[in-house]
């Protein structure tokens, strides 16, 4: 019986949430959305649990966008921008679902936290990485801009220059590099992200749960209530990046290096 891609488990107030494609390092698709969804929601509904942790299995976060569906029905452009399109919608959908669930969310990361990967974890409240993290922001190498509200919540974190920098440059970014940004809350050995994030977790849910729900709308209305539109604006650009020559060429190199892992070999 094949794994389920999503795996929910729920125990002491904490529900975990683990996408389970280790064969793409967890990379986003239609289906795990789905799944990702429903787990949410399962989570928000129920009124026992008092903390969500989001994690990747086999010791990866995600590898980002599920590059193999996007161009599932080939590249031409009307085809390609169709399913772009539909793809920038799925992930925005979960951005907002993450900010919208008033529960403290904690993001464990680990192995690779790439592209909307990244992005989905700068939407949680709290970020633990293993020291073994390596972050990207790699849309420009196929010539697209950064979806799941990448630029939008990069610029709430860390400021405009240091957002630039990691857009435009795309370079790979260890654990304490992200840390230096104050874009994790803590940097911890491998063997001890489980430890460090049940700690918190377990801190979290023992503390007045209204207040903590309060404090995140709050939070929400101050720092976040440009994410709607940064998100709409990001798959206007995107669908228009789809169309030029710069895209076409950087995702057919993309998909030659990785080919094997989306042929699941």
């Amino acid at each position: 019986m094949s794994q389920p891609l999503v795996e929910y488990h729920s125990e002491n107030h904490i529900a975990t949430i683990t996408m389970n494609d280790p064969k793409t390092l967890n990379a986003f698709s239609t289906p795990l959305k789905n799944a990702i969804m429903e787990a949410l929601d399962q989570a928000d509904q129920d009124a026992d649990v008092r903390v969500i942790v989001l994690q990747g299995s086999n010791n990866n976060f995600s590898s980002g966008g599920h590059i193999g569906e996007m161009l599932e029905n080939g590249m031409e452009p009307e085809a390609l921008v169709a399913k772009l399109d539909f793809m920038l919608r799925e992930v925005a959908e979960v951005s907002l679902k993450l900010r919208n669930i008033h529960k403290p969310i904690i993001a464990k990361l680990e192995g690779a936290v790439a592209g909307a990967g990244m992005n989905l974890a700068l939407t949680c409240d709290f970020r633990i990485a293993a020291d073994n993290a390596k972050f990207v922001q790699a849309f420009v190498n196929i010539g697209l801009i950064p979806d799941a509200g990448g630029i939008y919540l990069l610029n709430q974190l860390i400021g405009v220059a240091k957002t630039t920098e990691l857009v435009m440059l795309g370079d790979k970014l260890t654990a304490e590099d992200v840390a230096r940004l104050n874009l994790v809350n803590s940097v911890v050995s491998k063997d001890e992200l489980d430890a460090s994030v049940l700690a918190l977790a377990t801190r979290l849910s023992n503390l007045p749960g209204k207040a903590l729900a309060s404090m995140k709308h709050m939070i929400n209305v101050h720092a976040f209530s440009g994410l709607n539109e940064a998100l709409d604006m990001e798959i206007d650009q995107q669908t228009m990046m789809a169309k030029t020559a710069d895209f076409a060429e950087g995702i057919t190199a993309f998909m030659e290096k990785r080919k094997p892992v989306y042929q699941g070999k």
